[in-house]
């Protein structure tokens, strides 16, 4: 079970509040809808400091039924981008620091949207992180935070199971990021595709992360990462990179989830599924060479392949993700 919660408080925009929540209820469906069926339940959620009434900026009206110590048990908090001057919301920060400061000891992950930002600096669980926010409040967040690593070329940061995003659409990346990390990539796509048809740019393209999955010290992974990364347009099988780096499959397989968090099948897999979106997008090539460019013997088995894991026939990815970046004429 995923259970994400948006915390609601005085000045919080409703749309960024209820678009990662709409994103998490699709990625449920999609879920139940796969092909064998996912059967992890996704419950979303809005929590206050009180219950009641409570009318939003722009004068949206909520009823909140659930305090914030009612839902510690939360995977994915949500603080909703805040309202004009988010000093004037800061009063707030003591109530709600406890909550978080016990999320994060829970392993718990945090997201900021916009000025929401401030909220968490205020906690001090920002301090020595890398965060961004909206760019308009650059300047007063670094004049009022300087032990904390503002990003400005960054609309998405990441330290640890903290991710903080300078506005409404780049959290609806980080929603996909996530959806994919605990879903995994058919429903993360079916889910992208749903709410943002253009493709936008990647999540690890657009973030600044502290610690990344390359950031670990084992060499020996290091080189395995850096061997599938030039083999990604090709299949390739695990006793392959452990005849490659001399060492058993069976010791490969488990220094690389300890280093990264993930098989070498998976992080090849996901690299392979990349490559293969960028040729579609970035390339005139017809499906039936680009087949073979990704190492398959014909059109029916790449089509077979990138449908199992993207939940896209490459022509409808291909549409979706070029738009009238191409064109099939001369005009």
């Amino acid at each position: 079970m995923i259970k994400i919660t948006a915390v609601l408080l005085e000045q919080s925009l409703a749309s960024s509040a209820t678009l990662p929540l709409e994103i998490w209820m699709a990625a449920g469906q999609a879920a139940k809808a796969h092909r064998p069926p996912i059967t992890t339940p996704v419950i979303t959620r809005f929590a206050g400091l009180k219950t009641g009434p409570m009318q939003l900026a722009g004068g949206l009206e909520v009823h909140l039924t659930m305090r914030l110590e009612d839902a510690l048990d939360t995977d994915i908090w949500i603080l909703p981008a805040l309202w004009r001057n988010p000093l004037k919301a800061l009063y707030q920060a003591d109530v709600l620091a406890p909550t978080l400061k016990l999320a994060l000891e829970k392993q718990q992950t945090i997201c900021s949207v916009g000025t929401a930002s401030f909220l968490l600096a205020e906690t001090g669980l920002l301090n020595e992180r890398a965060a961004t926010t909206h760019w308009a409040y650059f300047d007063l967040f670094k004049s009022r935070y300087p032990q904390i690593k503002l990003q400005k070329r960054h609309l998405i940061t990441q330290s640890e199971n903290v991710y903080c995003v300078g506005s409404v659409n780049s959290i609806a990346d980080v929603m996909v990021h996530l959806i994919e990390l605990k879903l995994g990539s058919a429903i993360a796509h079916a889910v992208e595709t749903q709410f943002s048809p253009e493709i936008r740019k990647k999540f690890e393209a657009a973030a600044y992360q502290d610690q990344g999955s390359n950031t670990h010290h084992d060499e020996l992974i290091l080189e395995a990462q850096s061997w599938l990364d030039r083999n990604s347009h090709t299949s390739v099988a695990l006793y392959e990179l452990a005849d490659h780096l001399n060492i058993s499959s069976r010791s490969l397989n488990r220094r690389f989830k300890e280093a990264t968090g993930q098989t070498p099948s998976a992080y090849h897999l996901k690299r392979r599924v990349q490559a293969s979106k960028e040729l579609l997008k970035n390339s005139n090539l017809r499906i039936s060479d680009l087949a073979w460019r990704m190492g398959f013997q014909d059109a029916a088995g790449f089509s077979r392949w990138f449908r199992a894991n993207t939940d896209s026939t490459p022509s409808r990815y291909r549409r979706a993700a070029r738009g009238k970046l191409f064109s099939h004429k001369s005009e």
